[in-house]
């Protein structure tokens, strides 16, 4: 089956219960993540990774300790199955998810999912959502901590800047062509260089491919 790359959005869940199963790193670093949106996480797991211990205790995510239920889908606009390894169990949630119409996403099975879960890049005010469409999950990682080094606390003070920018130029420049000049001018000379570093396994491959195109 081709990666569907699907439609990217910001989801606003501020305020929304969103459910998370299992209670490993990956469901505390989602929880987290949901947390700092805004939203009220529910978390179902009988064991639970040490920061998510410290959430529970300070009544940051409800805790439900044991394994899921379907009545815990209730009023949940989004779910997160961070349960590693259980197919059945994912396309069960992936079934579900079509009849009571919540959003859902399984850690091991994009098949098994409506929404994707890219890498993010968060810089201050600045978000990268980094996607491989599930073909190649761990590339996204990487890239995410490349462009962790590169957008450097330089780079929130001047995204900072720039909203600073924009609030000064609403308030001198009625005119909306005009403002949108000046914020382009302030723009002029910014760019995100890069090079790529391929693994020589990669170039190896590639190496190889070239020989037998050149021979036959």
């Amino acid at each position: 089956m081709a990666a569907n790359p699907g439609f990217p959005v910001s989801l606003d869940v501020k305020g929304y219960p969103v459910l998370v199963l299992g209670g490993d790193e990956e469901a505390a670093d989602k929880s987290q993540r949901l947390l700092d949106a805004g939203a009220k996480v529910t978390v179902v797991a009988p064991t639970l990774h040490e920061k998510l211990k410290d959430l529970a205790a300070s009544a940051k995510v409800i805790h439900r300790g044991r394994h899921f239920r379907e009545t815990d889908l209730e009023s949940a606009i989004l779910v997160l199955n961070t349960v590693r390894g259980d197919k059945e169990f994912a396309r069960t949630l992936f079934a579900k998810a079509r009849e009571k119409k919540f959003l859902l996403w399984s850690v091991d099975f994009p098949e098994a999912s409506n929404v994707n879960m890219p890498a993010v890049v968060a810089s201050g005010h600045a978000r990268v959502a980094i996607s491989t469409s599930g073909m190649a999950p761990a590339l996204s990682w990487f890239m995410k901590e490349d462009l962790e080094r590169i957008l450097d606390g330089e780079f929130v003070s001047f995204v900072d800047w720039l909203g600073q920018l924009r609030e000064q130029a609403k308030a001198s420049e009625p005119d909306a062509e005009k403002r949108r000049a000046m914020l382009r001018e302030a723009l002029d000379g910014f760019r995100l260089l890069g090079k790529v570093q391929y693994p020589k396994v990669w170039t190896d491959h590639r190496t190889g491919e070239k020989a037998g195109s050149i021979t036959q």
